[in-house]
This record gives C-alpha cells, sequence and structure tokens, in this order.
C-alpha cells in the first residue's frame, strides 16, 4: 500500500516527498480531478492524503471519492498554514477564558 498526496502548494510536496510520498500540486478543479484519476489507476495506493485548503475548496470533487468503498482511503490533512481548526479552537478558548471576541 503506498500513500499519494494532493496538495495546494509545493512545499507540503516536497516536505512529504522526503518520507518517500508522492503527489502532486492541484491548483484549480481540473488538476485536482486529473490527478484523482491518475490515483483511480493505481491500484497499489491505498491512501490520498489531501491538504485541507483542496479538500474545502473542492468538496463536491471529492465527494464521490470518500464515498466508494473500493477506492483509496481519502485523509484530510492540515495545510502549510496548519490546522483551521486549530486557529478557531485557540479563538474559542480565548473568549471562553476572558470574555471578549478577537
Amino acid at each position: 500500500m503506498r500513500f499519494y498526496l494532493i496538495s495546494d502548494n509545493s512545499d507540503a510536496m516536497n516536505g512529504l516527498r522526503l518520507a518517500g510520498i508522492e503527489g502532486t500540486v492541484a491548483r484549480s478543479e481540473a488538476d485536482l480531478r486529473a490527478a484523482l484519476a491518475a490515483v483511480a489507476q493505481q491500484p497499489d495506493i491505498g491512501m490520498v492524503l489531501v491538504t485541507e485548503k483542496i479538500a474545502d475548496a473542492y468538496t463536491a470533487a471529492l465527494d464521490p471519492v470518500r464515498a466508494d468503498q473500493n477506492g483509496p482511503l481519502l485523509v484530510t490533512v492540515p495545510s502549510t498554514g496548519g490546522s483551521a481548526a486549530g486557529k478557531d479552537r485557540i479563538t474559542r478558548y480565548i473568549r471562553e477564558a476572558v470574555g471578549i471576541r478577537i
């Protein structure tokens, strides 16, 4: 089983390439669909890592891949700027602790 990364920038792709994970940069929905088609042609890919920015921007294109039980597992990973959920969590903690909205 191999991993494959679909990223919104080359920094994440280059970093994971050092760990032996191949990938591509998708700058448009057409790029994403081409990458997903390439992954579908490689049955040894068992897990596709997708950065948060790609997952948020192209949900409609990724939903069929998530629903396909015979295809690879699709996992969302934080983008290079960090996890969007983490930023919201910190803001919520500050708001609860201090009582002000920032």
